[in-house]
């Protein structure tokens, strides 16, 4: 693969007094014609995730047609999961409803946070959301005791298939907590009740120590799975620690072969992702491929694209 940078779509800049920084983890979604619905997470004053979109050209997406002027959803109660903060992740269509799988986000004590796996339903096409429940639909259990996120869900061979992050524990480097977590797998009938396999589908290496973000798609008859990887220690700091693109493949979805060195991009010299580059989807319009990323400070430069090169 060779994927040829075209630029930065969106940056949020206090555009409203609840997106004053960040656009995080973009999700798009074709929402009629030549439009493209951007979901992503941004951030208030206080850090406080809430989830967001915009509609841009599908087929030159730096062209913004709009930006939503309100929240998708709101914080849970208190002493709920997304008490704190609310980021999506992965969007299907459901029916004639649309499934929106989102990441709940707690302060902790011990440690910086926790995350857990919501999911919020919408009966007008993706404009406005409601959350399925008060509590996570994939949370920590006795296997996976520190949490689960990120999770990608395609319905696939009749039925419902999730890969999704798993921590498996936290370190304290220079006093501040640090976490690992790699990617798993899990199967549904019907995409809210979920069965957590078990099975490690891309697992740590000598620099890897922490998975985030998959992102499964199937071309060519082959499953594709792009991801953000990262070193535990100095990755805000060190570009040469921090996030970058790996891309993996698989026959059947479940045993995957590590292929970064075929991603086919990489951090730029300067600018919005020369830090790091993290957090990628990849969608299909018009037979081309294109493969929106954040890059530094986890979505605090915004979010860009890039189209694959097939010639």
């Amino acid at each position: 693969m060779r994927w040829i940078k075209k630029g930065l779509i969106f940056k949020a800049e206090s555009n409203f007094e609840w997106m004053v920084s960040h656009a995080s983890l973009p999700v798009a979604d074709h929402c009629g014609d030549n439009r493209l619905r951007i979901y992503f997470g941004t951030r208030d004053a206080q850090g406080r995730s809430l989830p967001a979109y915009i509609e841009v050209e599908a087929g030159n997406p730096e062209n913004v047609l709009n930006i939503n002027s309100l929240p998708l959803l709101s914080w849970g109660d208190p002493g709920t999961f997304d008490d704190n903060g609310i980021m999506p992740s992965w969007i299907i269509d459901f029916d004639s409803k649309k499934y929106l799988y989102y990441i709940g986000w707690n302060p902790q004590v011990t440690v910086a946070y926790r995350l857990s796996i919501g999911l919020a339903i919408s009966e007008d096409q993706g404009k406005s959301f409601e959350k399925y429940s008060k509590g996570p639909i994939c949370d920590r259990s006795v296997e996976e005791p520190y949490f689960n996120t990120a999770p990608c869900v395609l319905f696939d061979a009749g039925k419902y298939r999730m890969w999704y992050v798993s921590c498996t524990g936290w370190k304290m480097i220079n006093s501040r907590s640090e976490p690992s977590y790699h990617v798993k797998y899990a199967e549904s009938a019907n995409g809210v009740n979920w069965i957590k396999t078990g099975i490690v589908c891309i697992d740590y290496d000598v620099f890897t120590e922490a998975i985030g973000r998959p992102c499964v798609f199937i071309k060519d008859g082959t499953y594709r799975m792009f991801y953000s990887y990262r070193q535990l220690t100095d990755y805000r700091t060190d570009p040469n620690r921090s996030y970058r693109l790996g891309y993996a493949e698989s026959s059947d979805g479940i045993q995957w072969i590590r292929k970064d060195d075929e991603v086919g991009i990489s951090r730029s010299e300067t600018g919005w992702d020369s830090e790091m580059m993290e957090y990628c989807y990849v969608y299909q319009y018009q037979g081309r491929w294109f493969l929106l990323y954040n890059g530094n400070g986890f979505g605090k430069s915004g979010f860009g694209y890039a189209v694959l090169d097939e010639s």
